[in-house]
């Protein structure tokens, strides 16, 4: 990671490429929807692992990388040192992961184990409904966003009390900021394109959905 920050980032030729190209400010960014490193380019702190805590995230120390001129050279330096701070968080996990099993023992949300499955009928049934049936979900609504790589990823379900959610919809980050590709790239050139395709990050399977 050292030796690439030092040949990329360091770069004369990458910074005078990126910086300066396809930046947008932190009022269109929110206007538009931008989540993730695209937002924290423009300087707003925000991640959802720090301000709306999930899965353990509120034990680990880590920092929320952040940049001020929304550029795609910003985008690349809030990516590059996320990359640090997911290594911080890796190493915490290694030092203070608990012993103990790896696997949830709930049958409505993790199949048993191989080997009971094939020793008794009624744990074989069991997996069977779980995989091709799945849990029965109480009737309901429920939204939980989270920090993805690329931004904010939102899950929005409604279930009617069967096995099929009545109604699914998920925000991924990818649309809102695709979506910024014609405002950001207006007037410059085709390669400059290309930088800024590289920095908005998208997956066309993300934008889909």
């Amino acid at each position: 990671l050292k030796e690439y920050d030092k040949l990329v980032m360091g770069n004369p030729i990458f910074k005078a490429r990126t910086q300066g190209i396809g930046a947008y400010t932190l009022e269109e960014a929110v206007e538009w929807g931008v989540t993730g490193p695209g937002l924290r380019a423009c300087g707003l702190e925000w991640d959802f692992r720090k301000k709306r805590p999930y899965s353990g995230y509120e034990g680990f120390e880590f920092e929320i990388p952040t940049a001020q001129r929304g550029d795609c050279y910003d985008r690349a330096v809030v990516r590059v040192e996320e990359m640090r701070q997911s290594l911080r968080i890796i190493e915490q996990c290694l030092d203070n992961m608990p012993a103990g099993q790896y696997k949830a023992d709930h049958p409505l949300t993790t199949p048993p184990r191989k080997e009971r499955t094939m020793h008794d009928i009624e744990t074989l049934i069991a997996h069977f409904l779980g995989v091709s049936w799945g849990p029965v979900i109480p009737a309901g609504e429920a939204f939980f966003g989270i920090e993805a790589s690329k931004g904010n990823n939102g899950y929005y379900l409604i279930s009617d009390g069967g096995i099929h959610a009545y109604r699914a919809r998920i925000r991924a980050p990818s649309f809102p900021h695709i979506q910024m590709v014609p405002e950001i790239s207006r007037g410059l050139m085709v390669p400059d394109l290309i930088a800024i395709l590289g920095s908005v990050d998208f997956v066309l399977a993300d934008v889909d959905r």
